[in-house]
């Protein structure tokens, strides 16, 4: 096929010279040498993607997948460690209070988790979370026992609304347990100087597993706090009406809360018996387990259609065959016309096996054409 050639050649001082640097013509032909060697490219790295080997050149550089690097793992309880966090250049910050989703690798499996970040705004950019390992908990134990600096880890932009409002009430309350304290200490680090009156209730086995133990002891000493702890083991569990007699006027300080389900709904029902409900703030992780395996039933969201699958079939080929109009370009060479959300589930990556799991509102994409399933799952198509 020969090219259409305009009417008039353009003057001489326009067209590119040979060895010159050249005007349209030179940027077009470096266009086309880029467009070529994408191609060679593509066809050498096939089934990867040239972006697949930037990814382990430059894990964290602007326009990649977001991604984090541990830079540090500091203990901070037998059971609990601070994971410090250099982010990708795509990340956008945080506010005091709120959580990350983090991706992380345990024995080839992705896994999702949601951590509050304890850190503020620092001048090397990183952020913390910190972390107490549950038993059972695979993520949690993998962090705190077994996270080395250096690892990547997966990572989705800071959410949660459990905030202080931008003018800090008067007075504040804040009753926590266990790791619920912990997107409280990001609020304290980062506004306690707002702060004029605010108790701190916290509830934890032993004095010796109270996360931030001594920094929420130090700031006892200095007057600009005042804490309460309770110990199970020795005080029992702290229930709404110990705080009648910890802290007489509950009822008229704004509180924020973060700790077991169950405790929060004894609050939660306290507070509206009293008629307060609006002075209470809540933070609620939900438990993730996700069955995996070699294939399962995969659920087509939007096409109301199921259908088995085995651990090899991409689910692109699992939803044609099934009868779901799946959106694709690859048999065309067009890359990522394919991806779709997994919804919920667990599904594997056919080129590298890692398996991902994710629940709604994790936001996972996967590409359809590489990736099947790793038990039951429910795919947006």
């Amino acid at each position: 096929m020969t090219e259409a050639r305009p009417a008039a050649s353009p003057p001489v001082s326009a067209r590119a010279r040979p060895g010159g640097t050249g005007g349209a013509g030179a940027a077009g032909l470096g266009a086309r040498l880029r467009s070529g060697a994408g191609r060679v490219l593509g066809a050498l790295t096939t089934p990867l993607l040239p972006d697949d080997y930037l990814d382990v050149l430059a894990p964290l550089r602007s326009g990649a997948a977001l991604r984090g690097r541990i830079e540090h793992v500091v203990a901070e309880t037998a059971d609990a460690a601070t994971i410090v966090i250099q982010p990708g250049r795509g990340w956008l910050g945080h506010e005091p209070g709120q959580y990350v989703r983090l991706g992380v690798d345990v024995d080839g499996v992705r896994l999702w988790r949601a951590y509050s970040l304890t850190s503020g705004p620092r001048a090397d950019g990183r952020v913390a979370i910190t972390v107490k390992a549950i038993p059972g908990g695979r993520v949690s134990t993998h962090l705190v026992h077994a996270a080395r600096p250096g690892t990547l880890v997966q990572m989705d932009q800071a959410t949660g609304d459990f905030l202080l409002p931008r003018a800090v009430p008067p007075r504040l309350l804040f009753v926590t347990a266990g790791s619920g304290i912990t997107p409280v200490m990001g609020m304290l680090r980062n506004r306690l100087d707002q702060m004029r009156d605010v108790v701190v209730v916290h509830s934890a086995p032993t004095p010796a597993e109270v996360i931030f133990g001594s920094d929420l002891r130090d700031l006892a000493a200095a007057g600009l706090l005042r804490l309460v702890e309770r110990h199970t083991d020795t005080d029992g569990v702290l229930g709404p009406a110990d705080l009648a007699r910890l802290v007489p006027d509950w009822d008229l300080r704004q509180t924020w809360a973060c700790g077991p389900i169950a405790m929060l709904d004894d609050l939660e029902t306290h507070w509206a018996v009293a008629g307060v409900e609006a002075r209470l703030h809540t933070e609620r992780f939900r438990p993730r387990i996700v069955a995996t395996g070699e294939g399962g039933s995969v659920s087509f969201s939007r096409s109301g259609i199921s259908a088995d699958a085995d651990g090899a079939t991409p689910l692109l080929d699992v939803g044609e065959g099934a009868g779901v109009l799946m959106r694709s370009g690859c048999r065309m060479g067009i890359c990522y016309g394919c991806v779709v959300p997994l919804e919920s589930g667990a599904v594997r990556d056919l080129r590298t096996g890692v398996v991902s799991t994710g629940e709604p509102g994790d936001g996972i994409q996967v590409q359809a054409c590489v990736t099947a399933a790793a038990g039951p799952c429910e795919i947006g198509a």
